[in-house]
């Protein structure tokens, strides 16, 4: 106890020496930081201060044994506290790390397979045609998924299609019997034995298997129609009818009338 006192005393008695009061001898020797509230369960703030050293050992022996102007730069180069106390953020206040996209599908979740995109080599263009037919005689090429719409002067508007699954090709020379804008769809008894799922009746419409035209070839279930898929143009896909895009249909549809010629090949 008589140690403390002695330091105290040596202490206010140095202040007093340079004209200043114990307490502010001690503010001079000990910055006092803010005296932010600190609440039960809160962590303390953290205070971190960087201050100039010179070359006498600083803090309280620079203070008792430095002169006036080391003392007053020291005390000046002490750096401004940061008043606000710091917290650890809240977990809710955390942000997650962005999961990688490979990572986003996992057992349970698998990803989609993406459709392939239409092939452009199927888009609809002018060729030249060296055959037999006369002009307005559709020409289907089932092997390599084409249907030719016979022009005059040795050309052909060539159109991709999608033809018949393995086992329900066929050929043989048919004529349009009938064309129906948005027609409607009756699945045939064997289809249906195939496919009971298979609504027994469906409206036309965008939903419609049929798309949004149809040719009807002769007194046969096959037609030239509209598909609202058209990712299976230039496939195997069907029960024998041609299917073709919507668009494509539809501009075959406007061109050709009922009775027009149909060779399959």
């Amino acid at each position: 106890m008589s140690k403390k006192f002695s330091l105290v005393m040596c202490v206010g008695a140095v202040g007093l020496s340079a004209g200043l009061s114990p307490a502010a001898a001690f503010e001079r020797s000990y910055p006092v930081a803010s005296s932010a509230a600190i609440y039960a369960g809160q962590p303390a703030p953290t205070q971190v201060a960087y201050a100039q050293r010179s070359n006498m050992g600083g803090g309280f022996i620079e203070f008792l044994f430095g002169d006036e102007q080391a003392q007053q730069r020291s005390y000046h180069a002490q750096p401004t506290y940061d008043r606000r106390p710091v917290y650890p953020p809240a977990p809710e206040q955390m942000t997650p790390e962005p999961i990688p996209q490979q990572t986003m599908y996992g057992r349970g979740y698998p990803m989609e397979a993406a459709r392939p995109g239409f092939d452009p080599k199927y888009e609809k263009q002018l060729v030249e045609y060296h055959g037999k037919e006369r002009a307005g005689t559709i020409v289907v090429d089932t092997p390599n998924k084409f249907l030719y719409l016979v022009q005059p002067g040795g050309t052909a508007l060539r159109y991709g299609i999608g033809v018949g699954r393995p086992g329900f090709t066929w050929s043989g020379i048919k004529s349009i019997t009938a064309k129906k804008e948005w027609p409607s769809w009756t699945p045939p008894a064997d289809m249906l034995r195939r496919r009971p799922d298979l609504p027994r009746f469906m409206e036309g419409g965008p939903e419609n298997p049929l798309g949004a035209r149809a040719m009807y070839l002769g007194s046969s279930l096959y037609r030239i129609h509209g598909s609202n898929e058209p990712w299976t143009i230039g496939t195997n896909v069907s029960s024998g009818c041609i299917r073709m895009r919507n668009q494509d249909v539809i501009d075959l549809y406007e061109r050709v009338h009922v009775g027009a010629r149909v060779v399959v090949i």
